[in-house]
């Protein structure tokens, strides 16, 4: 009988130790989405101050504020991570463009409210892409696990799916953002 209890442990205690460990990666994938979904919001409650400053020197601009504006409602909506990567790389090049318009307007460059705000995107933008970072791994870290052995006895019949890592889509977005400050 103890030979047996023994034997059940030997069996047990592995797969309750690999499944923990497999809880505790999909939590820190979730908790890293969780760190990028914030610095998002951040720039994401950026934006229509940042237009409205700059809609204030610019009339022909417009256009590339309302695509903004636009994609900014997008990428809240967005649920599938794919599509929301790609829609926060056309927010990050249309801010760069409304930055970029600073240089034909000098009042704008001098304006404290302007400036401040191009120090903040620049941090977020930072703090952006350390969040990235940190995702990506959390997700390499955690799809490596579910695929290899002895972890997947316990994550394909317990149901861990793979994550999707957060990446740009093409070239074009794989370019970092010029944004200048003055």
């Amino acid at each position: 009988m103890t030979e047996l209890i023994i034997a059940a442990l030997l069996i047990v205690s592995p797969s309750i130790w690999l499944y923990n460990r497999l809880i505790r990666d999909r939590n820190q994938v979730q908790a890293a989405w969780s760190d990028i979904d914030v610095q998002l919001m951040r720039r994401h409650d950026l934006v229509p101050q940042l237009v409205a400053t700059v809609k204030a020197y610019s009339s022909y601009e417009k256009s590339t504020m309302q695509a903004v504006t636009e994609l900014r409602t997008r990428s809240e909506a967005a649920s599938h991570l794919p599509e929301k990567a790609r829609l926060e790389a056309e927010i990050e090049s249309g801010i760069q463009r409304l930055i970029l318009t600073a240089e034909d307007y000098p009042d704008l460059k001098a304006d404290n409210n302007f400036r401040q705000l191009q120090t903040e995107l620049t941090t977020i933008e930072d703090h952006i892409q350390y969040a990235r970072r940190f995702y990506n791994g959390s997700v390499r870290i955690y799809n490596t696990r579910i695929q290899s052995f002895p972890h997947l006895l316990i994550a394909r019949p317990f149901h861990f799916h793979a994550a999707e890592f957060f990446e740009v889509q093409d070239d074009s977005e794989r370019a970092s953002p010029q944004v200048e400050l003055h």
